[in-house]
């Protein structure tokens, strides 16, 4: 017998489903990261105009970001899920200790520490995210890394 979630039940779901994506990254568990994922899953990452699809092309953007900031965490601050979306506010704080691959180079690592405010809207196709888009401020981070002046 299936059981039918009430619309709090469904939002509460995809909640706990986007703050796993999050979880996942900060501990680096791509296995985790990679079943939450839709198999025809979208991630946009809007403040750099990647656009990548598939779980393992997620999965390796990621991967970028974790080899660039090891020690990087996600907070989520706040939260809200509607119908098929959820939408996360997060901080992510960490370390530049590696090196940081961008559409316009790799930025070396910098050894300074970074804030940066980030929010993410996600589409669920069931208990699945089917697209992710990505919203943070990349100047702040490249100031707070010194790839950018003050």
């Amino acid at each position: 017998m299936t059981a039918i979630l009430t619309e709090a039940e469904k939002t509460n779901e995809m909640v706990k489903l986007a703050r796993t994506q999050i979880d996942a990254f900060s501990s680096g568990d791509w296995d985790l990261m990679r079943g939450v994922l839709a198999p025809d899953a979208r991630y946009d990452e809007v403040g750099t105009q990647r656009k990548v699809e598939g779980p393992e092309q997620i999965v390796e953007l990621f991967k970028g970001w974790k080899t660039a900031f090891p020690d990087v965490v996600g907070t989520v601050t706040r939260s809200v899920a509607s119908g098929d979306k959820a939408v996360l506010e997060v901080t992510w704080k960490g370390t530049h200790t590696g090196p940081l691959a961008t559409p316009e180079g790799t930025i070396p690592a910098s050894g300074k520490r970074q804030e940066t405010p980030a929010a993410l809207v996600y589409t669920f196709a069931g208990d699945k995210v089917r697209e992710c888009r990505h919203y943070f401020d990349s100047l702040t981070l490249l100031k707070q890394i010194g790839a950018q002046p003050k």
